[in-house]
């Protein structure tokens, strides 16, 4: 008997191509999963002739065409090559300052010297501190996420639940963000192509998918449970074999699973209690079509970045309703972590500017809740030395590299 292709055994391989139609070979990683599904298909052309027979005289192939699916469970440093390459740029260090002017006192840091917004800190980031010898030693090395944040002031709350000591100024003390960041550029943009393999190692077969474009990013963080991460991919090419090509890869990232208990949530900088959120990403990737002499397209075009979404809330006030009936612009800030450690790994999203779009009601026998749907827009109200980034989304990846 011959042997069955089992999911368990089977690996998902993805590398960074150096350019459009040279695929990758060295360097993947072999990434976590729920899923990973990719197919090729075909354009067919019915015939349309009247024959004698009365019987149809068939359909011809036409333009090549590849996608592929993967659906995950979020965890920091997992899915970094799909951001970057829906967001067009490389995840890159935020902000830092080292100086003997920052005090602590519960809930913020404090800085004489106004260096805050210059050293490149925004709303929404993660930042740790280090250097404190006083009283307030219980800031330092923990996962503190800013809030609100002037030149002189920075504001926020340690995910851990930890109450912060008071310190004056006068220590060498550095604030840093964690891992590493990735936002749309104003110029500058990248075009990352990807190739990925399905290594059916039991088989030792491989499907091969090359030139591929990330044409969405999906990301929803419930209120209870596993937060989860989906992307879908459009490409130009599929390469079945009996040979691995995406050989030695790195194995699969250990980072602990976001659940969103561990999470927070602010709303126009308001701690909000929530029942679910959802982000979506997309650019409208689509192959350019078919050209004479050719089936499959000569290469993937991509739109602009759109982000939308939507987050529920039990129904406690009409807040948020006048937020929507009033057409105001809020702000939406949220981070994830994997545990409540204080240097637990995260994941934390940030979009400055946000129209809430509807407030459906449900109704029952239950709570009563309202759904919030949204799009957000570029952010013309952020940019360098102030609180937020000029642009539509900023994630940050506490092990992003």
């Amino acid at each position: 008997m011959t042997a069955v292709a089992q999911g368990l055994r089977k690996q998902v391989n993805v590398v960074k191509q150096v350019a459009l139609g040279t695929l990758g070979s060295t360097g993947s990683q072999t990434i976590r999963r729920k899923s990973g599904v990719g197919q090729a298909m075909r354009d067919m052309y019915k015939s349309a002739e009247i024959v004698s027979h009365h019987q149809s005289t068939g359909a011809s192939y036409g333009l090549k065409k590849v996608d592929y699916k993967l659906d995950g469970e979020l965890s920091a440093g997992t899915y970094q090559l799909f951001i970057e390459a829906m967001l067009e740029a490389a995840f890159a260090s935020g902000g830092t300052i080292t100086a003997s002017t920052i005090a602590a006192t519960v809930g913020t840091f404090t800085d004489s010297g106004d260096g805050f917004l210059a050293a490149g800190f925004k709303v929404g980031h993660v930042v740790r501190a280090s250097g404190f010898t006083g009283a307030s030693t219980n800031s330092n090395n923990r996962n503190f996420w800013i809030t609100a944040l002037t030149a002189g002031i920075m504001t926020g709350v340690f995910l851990d639940g930890t109450t912060q000591a008071a310190d004056a100024a006068g220590e060498s003390v550095t604030i840093a963000a964690v891992g590493k960041v990735c936002k749309p550029p104003l110029t500058g943009h990248t075009k990352d192509y990807l190739t990925i393999e399905d290594w059916y190692g039991d088989l030792t077969d491989s499907d091969l998918f090359g030139d591929m474009v990330v044409a969405s990013l999906d990301f929803d963080l419930p209120a209870s449970g596993n937060a989860s991460f989906a992307t879908s991919l459009v490409g130009i090419s599929r390469a079945p074999s009996g040979t691995q090509v995406l050989t030695s890869p790195t194995a699969e990232t250990e980072t602990g699973i976001m659940a969103a208990i561990n999470g927070r949530l602010n709303v126009n900088g308001t701690s909000t209690l929530i029942t679910g959120l959802k982000i979506s990403v997309a650019n409208g990737a689509a192959g350019t079509g078919a050209e004479v002499g050719s089936n499959s397209s000569g290469d993937v075009s991509r739109g602009v970045i759109e982000v939308s979404g939507s987050f529920t809330a039990n129904l406690r006030d009409q807040v948020i309703t006048a937020l929507y009936e009033a057409e105001t612009a809020i702000n939406i800030a949220t981070v994830l972590t994997a545990d409540e450690t204080a240097t637990s790994d995260f994941m934390a999203f940030v979009m400055g500017k946000v129209k809430i779009t509807g407030d459906a009601p449900n109704d029952g026998t239950s709570n009563i809740f309202r759904t919030y749907p949204f799009t957000a827009e570029i952010n013309h109200a952020g940019g360098a030395a102030l609180a937020w980034d000029e642009t539509i989304l900023t994630i940050q990846d506490s092990a992003a590299t």
